[in-house]
Formats: C-alpha cells, sequence, structure tokens
C-alpha cells in the first residue's frame, strides 16, 4: 500500500481528529490575516495593527464549531454565518472571521443534494455580502464586501464539485460491482445448465442400454438350457448395447474434460438420421417397433435433432420397461408448418404383463422429466399421458427454425 492510501486510511479512521486539525489551520489563517493592515498608506502591511479582543472571540468561536462540521454541517453554518454576521457590523478594523463560514459552506455543498447547495449557498452569499455592504463599517463597494461574496460563492462551487465527483466514483464502484454480481450469476447459471444437461445425456444413455442389457439377459437365462443358440444371440445383443453404452458414456463424459485438452473424444450428436439403427436396437430386444416418417428433406437445428432423437429413445425404454416386449410401438416423425412433429404411441401392457404401472404425465420419474426440459430448451411444447383404452402416448412439437432464422426467412 502506498503512503498516500495509507494516510487515506488513517485520515478516514479518525475524522474528528482531520475536522479538529482544520479547525487548528483556519484559526491560525484567521488571525494571521488580522494583522494585515489594507488600508495603510504605504500598501499592505504586516504587524501594523493588533486584533481586538471581540474579533478574537469570534475567530475561536468559529473555529471551535469547525470541530463538528460533519456532525451537523447546517448548525455550524449557522454558527458560523452569525458570528461572521456579527464581526461585519462590529470588527473595525474589520477580522477573516468569514473564512469560518466559507468552509463550513464548503462542507454543506460537499455533503448535500444540489439544489440544498444552491438555497444554501444564495441565502449565505445575500445574509453576508448584505450585511457587510450595508451594516458594516466599510463602504459597500469596498473591496472586503466584495471579498465576502466572491469567497462564499467559491466555497459553495468547490463543495459541489466535491459531492459530484464522489457521486461519480460511487457510482462507478456500484457499476461494477453490479457487473462483478452479473458475471459471478450468469457463471453459476451457466454451470447448472450444464450439469443438468450432462446429467439429461447420462440418463439417457444409460436407461436405454441399460434396460436392453436387462430384456436381454432375462431372455439368455431364460433359454440358456433348451435353446442354447437363441441365449448366444441374446448375450450377443447383450454385448451390442453395453458396447454402445459404453461409446456413449465415453463421448459424454468426455465434454468434462478441459476445453484445451486434445484427448477429449468427439464425435456427432445422435439426431433422426440414425432413428433406424435406434429403431433396430430394440427390435433385437423384441420390441415390435413400427414408424412413420414425412419429414425428408427437413433441415433440422443440432438442438432439435438431438432432442428429437432424446424423446424417441426415452419413449421407447419407457415401452420396453413398462410396457413389455409384447406391445407393439409406433413412431412417426412429421413435418406440420414450421415444426416437426414426434409421437411415440403404445398399445399398453403385452400379453401377460401386467398393468401399466408408468408415472402419470405430471408425475415422478427422470424420463418424462427430461424429456419436458429438453423440449423446453428448444422452446417447443410436450403431452405425455395414458390413451384411452390402454397404453401410453407422448407427443412432442418443436420449432424447425429458431429466432434468429425466423427473422431471416423461410426454410
Amino acid at each position: 500500500m502506498s503512503t498516500l492510501a495509507r494516510a487515506r486510511c488513517t485520515i478516514g479512521a479518525h475524522p474528528s481528529a482531520l475536522d479538529a486539525a482544520i479547525a487548528v489551520a483556519v484559526l491560525l489563517c484567521m488571525v494571521a490575516g488580522s494583522f494585515v493592515e489594507p488600508h495603510s498608506p504605504e500598501g499592505v502591511t504586516w504587524g501594523l495593527r493588533t486584533p481586538d479582543a471581540l474579533g478574537l472571540a469570534l475567530m475561536a468561536v468559529g473555529a471551535a464549531a469547525l470541530v463538528f462540521r460533519r456532525r451537523a454541517p447546517l448548525v455550524v453554518l449557522a454558527v458560523t454565518g452569525g458570528v461572521s454576521v456579527a464581526e461585519s457590523v462590529t470588527g473595525d478594523p474589520r477580522a477573516p472571521v468569514v473564512m469560518s463560514a466559507v468552509v463550513a459552506l464548503f462542507t454543506v455543498a460537499a455533503s448535500t443534494d444540489r439544489p440544498t447547495t444552491w438555497r444554501v449557498g444564495l441565502l449565505t452569499m445575500t445574509v453576508l455580502t448584505g450585511a457587510a455592504m450595508l451594516a458594516g463599517p466599510l463602504p459597500w463597494y469596498a473591496q472586503e464586501n466584495l471579498g465576502v461574496f466572491a469567497w462564499t460563492g467559491i466555497g459553495a462551487t468547490a463543495g459541489d464539485a466535491v459531492r459530484s465527483r464522489r457521486a461519480f466514483v460511487q457510482a462507478i464502484r456500484d457499476r461494477a460491482e453490479k457487473a462483478e454480481r452479473t458475471r459471478e450469476e450468469e457463471a453459476r447459471r451457466r454451470v447448472a445448465e450444464e450439469r443438468l444437461r450432462i446429467a439429461r445425456d447420462l440418463h439417457d444413455v444409460v436407461a436405454h442400454h441399460i434396460a436392453l442389457v436387462n430384456v436381454q439377459a432375462g431372455v439368455a437365462a431364460h433359454v440358456m438350457d433348451k435353446r442354447p443358440d437363441q441365449a448366444k444371440e441374446a448375450l450377443a445383443h447383450v454385448r451390442e448395447a453395453s458396447r454402445s453404452a459404453l461409446d456413449e458414456l465415453r463421448a459424454t463424459v468426455g465434454l468434462l474434460r478441459q476445453s484445451d485438452d486434445p484427448k477429449a473424444p468427439t464425435e456427432p450428436a445422435p439426431g433422426l438420421d440414425r432413428l433406424g439403427e435406434l429403431v433396430a436396437t430394440f427390435h433385437n430386444a423384441g420390441l415390435h417397433v413400427e414408424v412413420a416418417r414425412t419429414d425428408q428433406g427437413t433441415d433440422l437445428p443440432a438442438a432439435v435433432d438431438l432432442a428429437a432423437y432424446r424423446i424417441i429413445q426415452e419413449a421407447l425404454t419407457n415401452v420396453q420397461k413398462h410396457a413389455g416386449t409384447r406391445a407393439k410401438a409406433e413412431v412417426s416423425v412429421v413435418r406440420v408448418g414450421p415444426n416437426i412433429e414426434v409421437t411415440v404411441l403404445d398399445d399398453g401392457a403385452g400379453e401377460g404383463e401386467g398393468e401399466d404401472p408408468r408415472p402419470p404425465a405430471d408425475g415422478g420419474g427422470h424420463g418424462l422429466l427430461g424429456m419436458r426440459e429438453r423440449v423446453t430448451a428448444v422452446r417447443g411444447t410436450l403431452t405425455t399421458g395414458p390413451r384411452y383404452g390402454g397404453g401410453f402416448r407422448v407427443h412432442a412439437i418443436l420449432p424447425i427454425r429458431n429466432r434468429t432464422d425466423a427473422a431471416e426467412g423461410p426454410v
């Protein structure tokens, strides 16, 4: 810390001591000025006269009042102004008691607002200058009277300038603090959004592939003794599903690596172009899925393409888990105006599977919550719920264009 900074900290910690020092300095200046003889035939001289007792008393009272200038600036101004008026009327020759009123007026201007400064400053200038001109022993046009007007104006102007500078510096500090808080809040928001996105991806990958592994493992255990060939086929599907899960997990977790790490795995995010591969995995697990598409040739934004893929993946996984492999599912991807509509239907629990235990449309389960978050992220809408007559329905409407693209023109 520099010497100037340490001095400012010391002064700021002891304001009363600073005011006392200012009061002593003002008193010394007033006493020294009282020895000046401005009207000597030989010009301004020193030591030609001695101030009278009343002048010294008024100077002492004005200086003593300055000790309290921070606590009650208007009261101090009234006291110093009063002694200045008394000195202007009675003092002959004059003593510079008005110096204490100038310092008090400076304090008022520096600690209040501009309208108050204008009102108080004009009142002080008028009273002190008028008293000196009309009731003083000197002619109204004397230099001392004009000096009272000039010095009170300087005190008010200087105090207002100090107040404006303090307000400007404080405004800069407030903006800097607000900008810092905004940056911290934005950073926390981005971190939370990224963690939520990664959690959704991990859930989608793990839920889909583990569900397939569970089904195929159950098939293998069921037919191991009687149909070993079918058991081997089921185990091969288990191996393929687990390998796919590991690959997607590696790609997802790779996003957590540092951005400057060149070894972070990168691959395109899955989209509707891989819908056939996704449906094939469910076919291999024994789930009958029919697909209808009328969106060929539509260029989807990456976020919308990924959301559509993940919604279908999660919906079919829920069918696999809750309705059983004997259920039938229908997937449709349709272009409707500026939107792409994704619908996944199933006919409910398969034969012998029992009642469909899926959670309600607004109920628990991270799968439905994740789908809703994905749709909301691309400004779409999602409807989920049981179908009349049995089964479940997932319907998502995803906008093909974002707001920027919509302003540029049609797709």
